[in-house]
């Protein structure tokens, strides 16, 4: 089913500015994120920046604070640890409702229902505790914010339900910053930031390709999007897999509406850019002068996608079914559909000027 990527890809990958891995969030589902990352260290193809959402944010935490040749180790790690509880795949997702999962998030003592008004305990279910003191324990936090790998995580303003971006780039993170982009409520507590409280950024956008989009540095980008939920699928037959495909709409991304509207800014640049050329230098003023230089030279993308696609016996619970047969069938169905799209070495040619932007899917709906 996977064929092998060729060994170098290093001569494609050099005429890129920057890879970039989106990571989005999907709960127990992320363990498909730690089979394509295996495959894309294994072919040598390592990320400048990873963005993630969620569970994304936790696993691109992972990899960005730790050094190259310990990332795989500590992946697999922090899921060995949250899937060790012994339990059927058909019994995992009301376990997991009842007791948490180790090392992650566990219930809390008293029902939000009973708790103090205004306590952590009275706005979620669970307490997660547990994965702070993972993540101290598996992340490197000084390599995380000084390393080689710029690392962004999406979350949501709980007061004023803004969409943010915490940024190595342009903060210290710490590991409130990354349980925050994992704070999906009423399931997991709000994380207090500074004044702010935040919510998982899942809930505005679990998908963090815009923020990239969004990025006025005009680099070239090699992107490797791994989405957990598919937009498309079949008409929905009972209240389960109504359940189901409610999930994976509300989740999915929409990746063809962010790049038809960056590659439709790319084409009003450059044509603001060829105008300006129609006019003498010396009647453009040193502000029009720099447009033109930057809208002639914006970057291109090339997106390249995974989509984890659900198998016929799963249900609403994917994101919560955390049993270590299935954590294990994830990693490997993402280490075959990321072996599978390096062997197409021509997917990772760098897009024309006038393309902007180049789309690869390996599913196709």
């Amino acid at each position: 089913m996977s064929a092998k990527p060729k060994a170098d890809l290093s001569a494609q990958l050099a005429k890129y500015e920057r890879v970039a891995l989106m990571l989005q969030g999907g709960g127990a589902l992320g363990s498909y994120q730690v089979g394509v990352y295996q495959a894309l260290a294994e072919a040598n193809c390592l990320p400048s920046w990873i963005c993630g959402v969620s569970i994304g944010a936790i696993n691109g935490a992972i990899i960005a604070g730790n050094a190259p040749g310990n990332r795989l180790a500590k992946l697999q790690e922090f899921w060995s640890l949250v899937t060790s509880r012994e339990v059927m795949p058909a019994f995992s997702g009301l376990m997991t409702m009842m007791l948490g999962q180790p090392g992650f998030f566990q219930p809390n003592i008293v029902s939000p229902w009973f708790a103090m008004q205004g306590s952590q305990a009275a706005t979620s279910y669970y307490d997660t505790s547990e994965l702070h003191k993972t993540l101290d324990r598996l992340i490197d936090f000084g390599r995380l914010n000084n390393g080689d790998v710029r690392l962004s995580v999406g979350a949501v303003n709980v007061g004023t339900g803004d969409n943010v971006f915490f940024d190595t780039a342009k903060e210290r993170l710490s590991a409130e910053h990354i349980m925050a982009s994992g704070a999906l409520p009423p399931a997991l507590p709000m994380v207090k930031i500074g004044d702010g409280y935040f919510w998982d950024g899942g809930i505005v956008s679990n998908t963090p390709l815009q923020y990239l989009l969004d990025e006025e540095d005009d680099k070239s980008s090699l992107v490797f999007q791994v989405e957990l939920f598919k937009a498309a699928g079949a008409i929905p037959q009972n209240m389960q897999q109504a359940e189901t495909r409610q999930k994976d709409i509300t989740y999915s991304s929409r990746t063809r509406q962010a790049t038809h509207g960056f590659q439709h800014a790319l084409s009003l640049r450059s044509k603001l850019a060829a105008a300006y050329k129609r006019i003498p230098s010396a009647k453009l003023s040193a502000e029009e002068k720099a447009i033109m230089r930057d809208y002639a030279d914006a970057g291109v993308v090339n997106l390249i996608q995974m989509i984890y696609q659900s198998k016929p016996d799963e249900n609403g619970n994917k994101d919560y079914e955390f049993s270590k047969s299935t954590m294990e069938a994830h990693v490997a169905a993402g280490y075959a559909d990321a072996q599978q799209t390096l062997a197409h070495t021509d997917w990772l040619d760098k897009p024309t000027a006038a393309q902007g932007v180049a789309f690869h899917r390996l599913h196709i709906d």
